[in-house]
């Protein structure tokens, strides 16, 4: 049970009610294979299940290649995070967010490696990304990998490079407490991830005008990441990809603008596996490479004495986002009383104000194909709750990072989709309570303020409908 008492700014309220968040919900699904798209032709399914093979490869740092497959299992590190996709994408199975039991605890020491685990890393915590806000007195923002590969048997013994110091401790599970220049993000469900990238610019900045009158009067806003003279005559309200004026939409602050770019940035941030977006080492000490040359992940050139296919031509990077851009959107509980009260009380609140129930695909392509548009993806009612847009959360969730137009107190909307079946909650897993959550959202410049003040004001059974419905997403 837990009672509230949240102060932040003009939000001071006292224990209004009693409400319980009935945890992680469970279905026949969990643990299983991941579920494409209804709809995929076989085409499509034959790139996706591509895409999952590679996304379960355990990489290490050398091996040999294979062009008649892929370059898979070649360039781990030197720094890496994890060695596997679906080791930090696994809940409720392969594709989705972090799971209950840290899988890093499998990696840490892995092939001999004698790395030691990060205090903020707990056996029942969420895998965690750390980031620095300075160093050397300078802003930094960027990824400062866990672990690396000194001391492994499938790297020279001369490799002697050292993991980052990310003491003063705190509390593990939580990640709160420790070095205030160290900050955490959790990795992000990619299920239905491709009716995501398929939705047009102009549906979501659109959507970013509906019920102006409402937002002002929630002290809601919204923006995207970077303003550039995009090919949509509504400027200043999306995050905008500094490249093309585009709206991005991927990623804790929507920093990512495709599922490609998505996937070639965590393969390089993530594992050490550079690649055609990001072709440099983040680390290039020579000792610790393997022997692998550089970009380590490249497309795969057939050998004429071997057998190949079409989807073994991709790089693993491509195999990775057509695996993603063919992933299935998380599947809701069946409707109960209860859950039906829970979401008329979301929409009266304002929550839907920024977590849109549906958003609506364009005409799209999947993959296997140049010229026909994916029925799978194309024209599909997206039932994602998130305007992808990004929001003032406040000074209680601020992380101190900027990336492109989003600020430190910035992110992008959580899509809610699913989030009956995730087990940790906001950019850095400090709770896996939705009540929790919820009052997190509240603190001085924060625009989700006055709906969480409305959420304080409900009585409890309206509390307990509007968090069954949650958990039924």
């Amino acid at each position: 049970m837990v009672s509230f008492l949240v102060c932040a700014g003009a939000i001071c309220a006292p224990a209004l009610a009693q409400v319980t968040d009935p945890g992680v919900r469970h279905a026949a699904t969990d643990g299983g294979p991941p579920l494409p798209l209804p709809g995929l032709i076989p085409v499509e399914m034959q790139f996706f299940q591509d895409g999952l093979a590679r996304f379960t490869t355990v990489e290490v740092v050398s091996g040999a290649i294979n062009n008649a497959t892929s370059n898979q299992g070649n360039g781990l590190g030197p720094r890496f995070n994890s060695n596997q996709c679906s080791s930090c994408h696994a809940q409720p199975y392969v594709g989705g967010s972090s799971p209950a039991a840290n899988p890093l605890f499998s990696v840490v020491n892995a092939e001999g490696a004698g790395n030691q685990m990060p205090w903020f890393e707990a056996q029942n915590g969420p895998v965690r990304e750390a980031r620095f806000i300075q160093s050397g007195g300078v802003p930094d923002g960027g990824v400062h990998n866990l672990f690396v590969v000194t001391g492994r048997t499938d790297v020279s013994s001369n490799c002697n490079i050292a993991q980052p110091v990310f003491t003063p401790a705190g509390n593990p599970v939580t990640g709160q407490g420790g070095n205030s220049n160290v900050i955490f993000r959790i990795p992000t469900p990619t299920l239905g991830a491709g009716l995501i990238e398929a939705i047009p610019d102009s549906v979501i900045l659109v959507n970013q005008q509906s019920n102006t009158g409402a937002k002002q009067q929630f002290g809601i806003r919204g923006h995207a990441n970077s303003i550039q003279g995009g090919n949509v005559n509504i400027a200043a309200i999306a995050n905008r990809s500094a490249n093309d004026g585009t709206v991005t939409r991927f990623g804790w602050k929507a920093q990512n603008k495709s599922l490609l770019m998505f996937a070639g940035e965590a393969y390089n941030v993530e594992m050490g596996i550079s690649n055609q977006l990001f072709p440099q080492e983040r680390d290039e000490t020579p000792a610790c490479q393997g022997g692998n040359a550089t970009p380590n992940d490249t497309s795969n050139f057939p050998n004429p004495a071997l057998p190949y296919t079409a989807t073994s031509v991709l790089s693993d990077i491509e195999a990775f986002a057509d695996f993603m851009r063919m992933l299935a959107p998380p599947q809701p509980a069946p409707p109960t009383a209860s859950t039906q009260n829970g979401s008329a009380v979301f929409a009266a609140i304002g929550c839907a104000l920024c977590h849109t129930p549906v958003l609506t695909t364009g005409s799209a392509i999947a993959s296997g194909s140049y010229l026909s548009q994916s029925a799978a993806l194309s024209n599909q009612q997206v039932a994602l709750f998130s305007d992808l847009l990004l929001h003032h959360m406040g000074s209680g969730l601020s992380d101190g990072i900027t990336q492109g137009a989003a600020g430190p107190d910035e992110f992008r909307t959580a899509p809610l989709w699913g989030v009956g079946q995730r087990v940790f909650f906001l950019h850095d897993g400090r709770t896996s309570n939705l009540i929790q959550a919820i009052q997190d959202h509240a603190s001085s410049g924060s625009e989700a303020n006055q709906v969480v003040q409305n959420f304080l004001n409900l009585g409890p059974q309206a509390q307990q409908d509007l968090i069954n419905f949650l958990r039924s997403l």
